[in-house]
């Protein structure tokens, strides 16, 4: 997380000469970050990531090279994995589908490439099982409390959709049994935060749950939600205490199962979040009474996350012509989008913020940080704006990894119907 408010690089590449070849707005990425992350990891037997939070090929590729295995939560991560050169199989298995229910293609897929399961709803233990003669299977447990930095994002408990509940988890068993599917693995998810007594619950969740399991369980997930520190006093997350925590629940399986338990991790944001840079440019300065906006050709559209959850990503300013940036506003950064939402500094329930940042001109670009987690992903085309472009930094040379949807290309799959109406 950077301290300043000008920006003149990113990962020594200057922010002008990125956006003047790529254009605006662009993701670029840091692939010297994403490998610290990755390297911090290392303790654990499986580092595994998810790529839901950022699933461009480039992205899970370098993955790949680190030796993350990845995660995937529906048929078309499946074949992002697979494009992007995981092999189904493995010991532990190279590509694990994780989710609550199988879709019609997901589960021809899982079956087509011998993709391992994690299952997070009863029934699909039994759907699984109806389609093969024999397997083995993870369970995905909500051990009925969780944590997040917003409900939104919190995966435990009873208001979230997420897992099979911790008192259906004998029947799961049984369910699994009759299938003649074995359960090796125990899998619990529940948001994000550094609370550590709070953890330790949820590593005594895991322990009994695979007890009850019993020694059948090679395997147990740590799941991810580890947090990052978006701001200035964000508690910042210890590798080593985290580690220990789950270690010491593995040792005592492994103990009592008189064989080796796996220890996996299952991170995403952590990952990626602080190797990701959304560069806009500013296209118009105004002040609405009190309020000075800077308005940027990057809207909610490419980065959701402040109008989803009133999401803070730090921010900063590099000058279009290199002139040095000393004088500082207190400023509202806001897109183009035909929706009062579309602001990116504003507070959980839509309540507007202001940032302070360096005084610029029409031209200068504005660059949200942290932004490699659930930004491009989360895109979408309202009001008909395409996609950003994306790019990778690495060995200090920059690597378009994702063209800029051009406008044709926004309608070119929709159909007019024929039709023998008169026009009026």
């Amino acid at each position: 997380m950077t301290t300043s408010l000008a920006r003149f690089e990113i990962a020594g590449l200057s922010v002008r000469d990125l956006a003047r070849t790529y254009g605006t707005p662009t993701y670029i990425y840091d692939s010297k970050t994403m490998g610290t992350q990755i390297e911090s990891l290392r303790p654990f037997d499986v580092v595994r990531y998810a790529q839901k939070a950022n699933s461009s090929l480039a992205v899970v590729d370098f993955m790949r090279h680190k030796g993350a295995l990845v995660d995937a939560v529906s048929a078309g991560e499946i074949r992002r994995a697979i494009a992007a050169g995981y092999q189904s199989g493995g010991d532990p298995p190279a590509i694990v589908y994780t989710a609550d229910i199988f879709d019609s293609e997901a589960l021809e897929l899982v079956l087509a490439n011998d993709i391992h399961v994690n299952c997070g709803s009863p029934d699909m233990i039994d759907q699984y099982g109806d389609r093969v003669s024999e397997g083995c299977i993870t369970l995905r447990i909500n051990p009925g409390f969780g944590h997040g930095h917003s409900q939104k994002t919190n995966t435990g408990g009873e208001q979230s959709k997420h897992g099979i509940w911790f008192q259906d988890l004998g029947d799961s068993l049984e369910r699994a049994a009759r299938k003649n599917l074995r359960v090796t693995g125990i899998h619990v998810h529940i948001g994000s935060g550094t609370d550590y007594q709070h953890l330790a619950e949820v590593c005594g969740a895991v322990e009994s749950f695979a007890l009850q399991a019993g020694p059948q369980v090679i395997s147990i997930s740590a799941g991810g939600g580890l947090p990052v520190a978006y701001k200035q006093g964000d508690s910042e997350i210890n590798i080593e205490e985290y580690y220990n925590l789950w270690n010491a629940t593995r040792n005592r399986l492994t103990e009592a199962f008189a064989h080796p338990v796996s220890l996996e991790i299952e991170p995403g944001r952590y990952l990626v979040a602080e190797a990701g840079y959304l560069v806009a440019e500013i296209r118009a300065i105004k002040r609405m009474g009190s309020n000075l906006y800077y308005l940027i050709d990057a809207g909610f559209n490419n980065l959701a996350r402040p109008i989803l959850y009133g999401a803070y990503h730090p921010m900063s300013v590099a000058s279009f012509d290199g002139r040095s940036l000393s004088e500082v506003a207190s400023v509202v950064v806001g897109g183009p989008l035909c929706e009062s939402g579309d602001i990116f500094t504003q507070e959980e329930g839509g309540f507007v913020r202001s940032e302070l940042l360096p005084t610029a001109s029409v031209g200068d670009y504005v660059v949200i940080e942290c932004a490699g987690a659930y930004g491009f992903v989360m895109g979408s085309n309202y009001n008909s704006r395409g996609y950003a472009a994306e790019v990778l930094i690495q060995d200090g040379r920059s690597h378009l990894i994702r063209m800029r949807q051009a406008t044709e290309d926004l309608f070119k799959e929709e159909k007019i119907p024929e039709t023998k109406e008169e026009t009026l």
